[in-house]
């Protein structure tokens, strides 16, 4: 009984200044302030009727889509390469893709703002994907490589020993078997994308704004309770992606393909 009284205000008092901006979001006030004075919706329609938002919004979208597939593809591949393979040196590499995941954020977009510098990348579009994707790789290897442990080797043996090629047993295999754990992996390098400020601050330039900037800059001149409308949306978009992973991630007994159900392939 203890424990769970002391699970139950850590809880609260991790999640309670969360809680706080989604009320102050519907405030009636021209300023941040808690408890709101009124109700009223006008700073979401405000963030909805404003241009520099709504671009900032649909530039995250397209970077944290674009950072989505670079960080599946490069990410489900090397996690692949990590469980089936056995070479020296291969925690070491392993440890290498992971390293982000422990760096400061602030030494690696100084990093990589000295790298894309050199190659005039910062500024751009391809810049920030890129940027994006290293820290969304990470996240794809861990995930995926979560999934990949459980599956039963036996089963690519049988494909190949039966003649299929190493395309067809990823596709026929191997992805059926993963698709859940890449769905939530690319939820996951989404949502790291589309909120990270740091290094969009460092590669962004002035030309490029992402939401994370925009808001930035608008804490720095103005604090209205339309962040807090922003923040409120964003809030719920993260519940989704946790809900939706909680819900993949949930074993099932027909969750691994079967050799009997490939036996026409």
């Amino acid at each position: 009984m203890l424990r769970r009284i002391i699970t139950f205000f850590i809880v609260i008092f991790l999640i309670l200044p969360v809680l706080i901006v989604i009320p102050v979001s519907f405030s009636s006030a021209q300023y941040l302030t808690f408890p709101p004075p009124g109700f009223s919706l006008k700073w979401y329609q405000k963030f909805f009727e404003d241009p520099e938002w709504l671009l900032a919004t649909f530039t995250s979208f397209k970077i944290g889509i674009l950072t989505t597939i670079a960080s599946l593809i490069f990410g489900t591949l090397a996690a692949i390469g990590l469980c089936k393979s056995n070479f020296k040196g291969k925690n070491l590499v392993q440890e290498i893709f992971l390293f982000p995941q422990v760096m400061p954020v602030i030494i690696i977009a100084i990093a990589i703002f000295s790298f894309e510098s050199r190659i005039k990348l910062v500024g751009t579009t391809t810049g920030l994907v890129v940027a994006h994707t290293v820290l969304a790789i990470p996240v794809v290897i861990t995930t995926i490589m979560a999934r990949l442990k459980g599956i039963d080797g036996n089963l690519e043996y049988a494909s190949t020993s039966l003649g299929a090629g190493r395309m067809r047993t990823f596709f026929c295999i191997i992805l059926p078997n993963i698709k859940s754990s890449v769905i939530s992996a690319g939820l996951f390098a989404f949502i790291t994308s589309f909120d990270e400020l740091i290094v969009s601050l460092f590669i962004a330039g002035p030309t490029v704004v992402t939401l994370p900037k925009r808001m930035w800059q608008d804490i720095r001149t103005q604090i209205q309770p339309t962040i807090a409308a922003i923040s409120t949306m964003l809030i719920l978009a993260v519940i989704i992606v946790m809900t939706v992973s909680a819900i993949l991630s949930t074993p099932r007994k027909d969750k691994t393909v079967s050799l009997e159900s490939r036996e026409g392939n």
